[in-house]
């Protein structure tokens, strides 16, 4: 896909921030401390790995108000299965809240095709999405007792940085979720 410099068209830029859109094929920028607007792809690419790919579902803006950044939403999809699989979410930008107790990388396998390693093998087709955006480290974080999610982060190379505590105030903190894992996963 080709990119093109969205500074060198500031009246298309204006546009499309005015509707709120994202911009095609647009390079995107990483969210920083100043405030910088990502931009999301409108398509990703095609994420395939044999049998299993990707489908994007949703593209949610930043929350600035709620700490949040913007995100992808996948399903999980399955040759020959008629519904999703699983689900994975990436989360493009970083800030405390992403990096100690929410990660850039969210996943669930529905209960019928768990032990198939199929949240290791959507991640690793993230990978190359994440660089694109320009991370060149990404946080993922789960319970201590998900041991399959723990295992799932050692499979695909992340190191065991700290279990920390969710403070009672946070959208993430719940029975069984008081503590979180946070795995380092470097590009």
């Amino acid at each position: 896909m080709p990119y093109f410099s969205v500074e060198a068209v500031p009246s298309y830029r204006r546009r499309r921030r005015a509707a709120g859109t994202t911009l095609p094929g647009a390079r995107p920028r990483r969210e920083t401390s100043t405030g910088v607007t990502l931009l999301l792809l409108e398509d990703p690419g095609i994420l395939r790995d044999r049998d299993l790919w990707l489908e994007l579902r949703a593209r949610d803006p930043a929350n600035p108000a709620r700490g949040w950044v913007p995100a992808y939403h996948f399903a999980m999809r399955l040759d020959g299965v008629d519904r999703p699989v699983g689900r994975l979410g990436f989360r493009v930008g970083s800030t405390h809240t992403i990096e100690q107790f929410a990660g850039h990388l969210g996943y669930e396998v529905a209960p019928a095709y768990r032990g198939n390693h199929l949240a290791e093998r959507s991640c690793r087709l993230i990978l190359p999405l994440a660089r694109r955006h320009g991370f060149d480290v990404l946080w993922i974080t789960c319970n201590p007792d998900n041991w399959a999610s723990r295992r799932t982060c050692e499979r695909l190379g992340a190191q065991l940085v700290d279990i920390v505590d969710v403070p009672p105030n946070s959208d993430l903190y719940g029975p069984g979720s008081e503590r979180k894992c946070r795995y380092r996963l470097t590009l």
